[in-house]
């Protein structure tokens, strides 16, 4: 075998921009939306009391992809990232791997872009501020994909103070308390979902809600009558039902399949999005193998272009 280049986490980064990653993502969920792109169901195997793995496969534009990936939430205590993990790309056609990846880099940026995708989709057409609940990783580049669309300025808010204010100051918008975070336009949550952030009280007419954090069972970032109260949109009704936001709202039985429209029908221009100016629309991600293909493809493509240089390792 030939050798197999490896594309570490900076590498990822200086690969693809936010506004590349946003049109590469909102053209994925098109073509799952179409049946053009394949992904089964994640894979979850828990590492008590850690954390748990995640295998995520897709297939789609001549391309599969393996993405194992872990949340591990005690990391940062060792310093250690939460996210960690490997991806995999491979020729559909031949099975021969033709990339490593770097996880941890593809997950953060597909999750920002899938913020600015909902909220284009999404949010009131007059929509600009932002405000940014959790300001790790994933969270920065939230903000980033975000403006890269045109939305701002912002508000940031973390626990810790010095990530709410270094964001701020690379985008030149605001560090904040968490009531004024969640006062903008475009409000994306980007916590663990150990904790709550967004009760019933804090929606307002015409607000749009990214709920990023909460991706596995057990987690959430608003309450349920919060949840319950929103018009409702997800990234896959099957994956977000059992492990989303949305899974504790609808095994409390106060929300059902018809009250979810997944976010893929409403780009294609199949399924209603924001029923007017005063819904307060709510975007449950939990993230789709589809994201990270297509992000993966992006730099593979760049790659073989030989804008960016890897590493390599023969198998």
């Amino acid at each position: 075998m030939s050798s197999l280049p490896v594309l570490g986490h900076d590498a990822v980064l200086a690969a693809v921009s936010p506004q590349e990653a946003i049109e590469r993502v909102r053209s994925a969920f098109l073509a799952f939306h179409r049946g053009d792109w394949t992904m089964p169901a994640k894979v979850y195997l828990d590492s008590p009391p850690f954390g748990d793995f995640r295998a995520m496969p897709a297939l789609g534009g001549g391309l599969a992809l393996l993405k194992w990936v872990t949340s591990f939430p005690g990391n940062p205590a060792r310093g250690l990232p939460t996210v960690t993990g490997v991806i995999c790309v491979s020729d559909a056609a031949t099975g021969e791997p033709l990339l490593l990846l770097d996880a941890r880099s593809v997950t953060a940026l597909r999750t920002g872009a899938v913020a600015a995708v909902a909220a284009q989709a999404l949010a009131r057409p007059d929509a600009s501020t932002v405000g940014i609940v959790g300001c790790g990783l994933h969270g920065a580049w939230t903000a980033r994909c975000l403006a890269a669309a045109g939305y701002g300025p912002g508000i940031c808010f973390d626990a810790r103070p010095d990530a709410a204010a270094e964001l701020a100051a690379q985008l030149r918008w605001r560090a904040g308390k968490r009531s004024d975070a969640l006062r903008g336009d475009v409000v994306c949550c980007v916590t663990p979902g150990s904790e709550v952030v967004v009760g019933a009280g804090d929606l307002r007419a015409g607000l749009h809600l990214n709920m990023l954090g909460a991706d596995g069972q057990g987690k959430a970032e608003a309450t349920l009558d919060a949840v319950a109260a929103c018009s409702l949109f997800c990234d896959e009704w099957e994956q977000a039902s059992h492990g989303g936001e949305l899974a504790g709202a609808v095994e409390a039985g106060l929300v059902a399949r018809d009250r979810v429209t997944e976010l893929g029908g409403v780009l294609a221009g199949e399924l209603p999005g924001r029923t007017g100016p005063e819904a307060v629309t709510l975007f449950d991600s939990t993230g789709l193998a589809i994201q990270d293909l297509a992000v993966a493809a992006a730099v593979l493509e760049v790659w073989r272009e030989g804008r960016i240089p890897a590493q390599n390792v023969t198998l």
